[in-house]
This record gives C-alpha cells, sequence and structure tokens, in this order.
C-alpha cells in the first residue's frame, strides 16, 4: 500500500484509539487466569489480533462481541491449544507469551513475518533458560523462530533489560512458577513500561517485592491469576502522532479519551513538545495542542523510544538542532528507527546526524519525496506528519504498516483536514 501525502494544516478533535500494550497485556491475563474475563474496548487489529490468536493458541477460549473480547482462561493447564504461536508483527506479544508458554511441558514453536524475524529474543530467551526452559533456536543468524517448553520452575535469573519487554514477560509468568523467582536486570531501559507491567500485578494481588531502580525483583511462586473486567484506555503512542501534527502545523487539534493518571509512559511526549515550544492545554480526558514555532532543544527518549520518528519530524520543523539521546533500544524495534530516520528524513532535504543512542536533527524545510516505512507502523504515519507540512508531494511506501496499532490513521486525520491519498 502506498499514500501519498500532499501539504495540509489539520485541525479539530481525533479519538484516540485503544492502547496497544495495555490490550496485550489484559489478553496475557486473561488467558492465564481460571474463569471468564472481558477485555472492553481493546485493540481488535494488527498487534492486539496477534495477541488474540496467541489467546487461543495457549487454548483460551476468545469470544469477539461489539468490539469486546470475552476470554475463558486456561488457569494452570499449561499445555492446551496448539504446537505454533504465529506473533504476525507483533514484538510485545511475541515477548510476552513466550514466557508464558513455557510454564508448560508442551513444545511451542514461535514465529512470525520477516519483520519480526529479525527482532532480538536471546536475552529473553537465557533468562528463561535459567529459569527452567529448554529453547531451540532454529536459525544461528537470527532468535526467531524457535521452539520452547518447559515447565518453568523458578529459582535466579539476570537479563538484560535493553528491552522492558524482556523483563515484563518475566515478570508475568514467574508468579505461576512453583518456586519463588529472583530477577535481577541490568540495563534497563523503557522503565514505565516495566511500571505498567507492576501496575497490572499490583491488580492481580500478586505478591513481589522490587528494588527502587527496578532491576532486583523477588516474586513469591504458586500464585495465580483472577478473571478481569477492563476497560483499555486510550494509547499515548498513538497519541503521539496528532500532537506532534498540532505542534508542527500551528492548528489546535484536540485529542479526546487520554487519561493522564495512567501508568503509559509516552504521556511524556507532551512534556518534550511543550519544552520544543508547543502549547499544551490538559483536561480530564482531552489534551489541546496548538503549535507553530517549534525551537530545537535536547530530549532523552529513553522512556519514551516509541516517540522517537514522530519527534524526529517536529525537530525537522523546528529552529535549530534538536538532539535525541538515550535510545539505544529504538535500534531494535520493528526496524532500527536511528538510521531510518535517519536516511528516511535526508531523502526530504533534512540534515540529520547518526548518534550511537540517538540522532540530531537540523531544522529545515520538507520537501516531498518518495519514502518507505520500512514495514514500520511509527515510521509510516511520522513520514506521513512530514509529507503534510513538506513541499510538493510525497510517496509512503509500506504504509499499510501503520494498521499495526493505528488501524483508523488515515481516516482519523482525512476527517481533519489531511490530505492523504491511499493506493493499493
Amino acid at each position: 500500500m502506498k499514500w501519498t501525502v500532499r501539504p495540509s494544516s489539520p485541525t479539530g478533535a481525533i479519538v484516540i484509539p485503544p492502547s496497544k500494550s495495555h490490550t496485550i497485556r489484559a489478553l496475557l491475563v486473561a488467558t492465564l487466569a481460571s474463569g471468564a474475563s472481558v477485555v472492553r474496548r481493546p485493540l481488535l487489529q494488527g498487534d492486539g489480533a496477534s495477541a488474540l490468536r496467541a489467546a487461543v493458541s495457549m487454548g483460551a477460549i476468545v469470544d469477539i462481541r461489539d468490539g469486546d473480547v470475552f476470554v475463558v482462561g486456561i488457569g494452570g493447564a499449561y499445555d492446551l491449544g496448539t504446537d505454533l504461536i504465529d506473533m504476525g508483527n507483533s514484538g510485545t506479544g511475541l515477548n510476552l507469551f513466550c514466557s508464558a508458554a513455557a510454564l508448560g511441558g508442551r513444545e511451542r514453536r514461535f514465529d512470525g513475518d520477516a519483520s519480526l524475524r529479525k527482532r532480538p529474543m536471546r536475552p529473553l530467551l537465557n533468562a528463561l533458560e535459567q529459569l527452567g526452559a529448554v529453547v531451540n533456536v532454529e536459525v544461528a543468524e537470527q532468535d526467531l523462530p524457535f521452539v520452547i517448553h518447559g515447565p518453568l520452575k523458578g529459582g535466579r535469573a539476570t537479563v538484560d533489560g535493553i528491552s522492558s519487554q524482556f523483563v515484563s514477560s518475566l515478570l508475568f509468568a514467574a508468579p505461576l512458577m512453583p518456586k519463588d523467582t529472583h530477577i535481577t536486570v541490568h540495563n534497563l531501559h523503557e522503565q514505565p513500561y516495566v511500571e505498567m507491567t507492576l501496575w497490572w500485578l499490583a491488580g492481580q494481588e500478586i505478591e513481589i517485592e522490587y528494588s527502587k531502580e527496578l532491576t532486583s525483583y523477588k516474586v513469591r511462586g504458586g500464585q495465580s491469576y483472577k478473571p478481569i473486567d477492563t476497560v483499555i484506555p486510550a494509547d499515548f503512542s498513538s497519541a503521539v502522532f496528532a500532537a506532534a501534527a498540532a505542534a508542527i502545523g500551528g492548528a489546535p487539534i484536540e485529542l479526546c479519551g487520554l487519561d493522564f493518571s495512567d501508568t503509559q509512559g509516552d504521556k511524556e511526549v507532551f512534556r518534550h513538545l511543550e519544552s520544543m515550544g508547543a502549547t499544551v492545554e490538559r483536561s480530564s480526558d482531552t489534551v489541546i495542542v496548538t503549535g507553530g514555532n517549534l525551537n530545537g532543544t535536547i530530549i532523552d527518549l529513553n522512556r519514551t523510544p516509541d516517540a522517537l520518528p514522530a519527534l524526529a519530524v517536529a525537530a525537522a520543523a523546528a529552529v535549530g538542532e534538536t538532539v535525541f539521546t538515550n535510545v539505544a533500544q529504538a535500534r531494535i524495534k520493528e526496524t532500527d528507527r536511528i538510521a531510518v530516520m535517519v536516511e528516511e528524513l535526508g531523502k526530504m532535504g533534512i540534515s540529520v546526524k547518526e548518534l550511537p543512542d540517538g540522532m540530531v536533527v537540523r531544522g529545515g524545510k520538507l520537501k516531498g519525496a518518495k519514502v518507505n516505512s520500512h514495514k514500520d507502523h511509527r515510521v509510516a504515519m511520522a513520514l506521513a506528519l512530514a509529507g503534510m507540512n513538506a513541499d510538493g508531494e510525497t510517496e509512503i511506501d509500506g504504509a499499510e504498516a501503520a494498521e499495526v496499532t493505528y488501524p483508523t490513521f488515515v481516516e482519523d486525520f482525512v476527517r481533519i483536514g489531511a490530505n492523504i491519498v491511499v493506493e493499493n
């Protein structure tokens, strides 16, 4: 799929889609619980659909009615379901369901699309082996596909926290192991996503002790999950694109459905945009962002790495240099987002310097060009923002990647005045 984007200044109100991160965690807990759960208004497409398939593959009974998901969980019956768990493009789903699958003795083969096969899994797999899992990686040059089985026993494990998903995966599985589990994390990144996982565990009344730095955990074994009835909140990671569009374009955009009391880390993006000169007006469940004269600054993105593509476009429209630092983990997402954004913004006439853990963007005038999403949803949407603010026409190949987390992106933005034409 290709998007053709022409200069436009969207303004109006957008209802933000449901959170990918909360959706996957909710479906995982519902799958592992004993009894019937309801997950209301989840993300049903893209990564959400992958998590739904994983739940069924684990043996859960899933029924979708009027946009809500009804799940009968497996309790302690960890060997139900199927041998193959296909995670599509979902890195979060792959990581979180991987540890759960190793709770039983049944061999499970995990696989995904070409993009997912490039993602690193070895740090998590190594930690699971320390806890009793047996892992067979099928191809030496990549970590996926692999076959894994347990049963996980508990004990001690050390894990690299370059991806917070490795840590969250272990934390969700540890309470269900027969013995207590001690987890040590080094090189922790993306701390808010670990905090989100701890929020879910607290809601389940899981007994867990952890250090203030979130680098050491003791989880009591032999616990269980209860059924849930929960409404999935709006996704701050998706809200970044409307917020950045307003900051760049100048005209106000109202973002509806956001809850700033939620644990999602990407709510910090609004503070980043304010530091660049945008105006942010918050109320109980809406935010109005107005932009215009943005200025370069220094932004540490360690806690909010998913915001890098959109904020890089905002930096391209700002006066002076913007330095993004401490975000090396952006290299192990759907793509190497640092290298990809340097490449694609360069095609659009922007001077960008790649750093080992970030980039330096010198603001300038965006020029329409033929660019590529590299099959990364956040890159596709970020390039659409660039196209709205560029001279001339921008063609984005591989734009269908946006459906992974924001299936209504084009519809929502066209409704408020964006000039985007979809070509299949």
